[in-house]
């Protein structure tokens, strides 16, 4: 996912490839205490305990699927706060997290499909489709302009 994330950023004019790569490389530090969705959340609470910055905290937060607006999250039983990403570098770890399961990278498709078979909501992955379009968007740009 790091090496992924960090290929990204690199497509992508005015991504921070530091933080996406600290981003990359921390978004599942919460898996050390749940394997559960609330990972997300507690990881970043991990990282500001560390003395990481608010930025990096930030990606950890919102990179489940392409994030959970509030009211996902209570329903979900997480603390009820918007985690959907908004920055660059926050989008291009969600987005790059999607494409990998496991070891592997895998296409949006399959992704989307494994989406559907899990029963994830069809809100969540419209966000996720979303989400793809405008990362990849963003790289087809820069690729035309070379």
């Amino acid at each position: 996912m790091r090496n992924l994330s960090v290929k990204y950023a690199r497509e992508i004019p005015d991504a921070d490839l530091n933080l996406v790569e600290a981003g990359a490389v921390l978004h599942d530090i919460g898996r050390s205490v749940t394997h559960g969705i609330a990972h997300a959340q507690i990881g970043a609470d991990i990282c500001r305990k560390l003395g990481f910055s608010e930025d990096v905290c930030l990606i950890v937060e919102r990179h489940i699927g392409a994030g959970l607006p509030a009211a996902e999250c209570a329903e979900l039983g997480l603390d009820a706060h918007d985690c959907i990403p908004l920055t660059l570098e926050e989008k291009i770890v969600a987005h790059c997290d999607n494409l990998v399961k496991g070891a592997n990278v895998i296409s949006i498709g399959e992704r989307m499909s494994l989406a559907e078979k899990s029963g994830l909501s069809e809100k969540a992955r419209e966000r996720i489709a979303k989400l793809s379009d405008e990362i990849e968007g963003l790289r087809t740009l820069r690729s035309e302009k070379m």
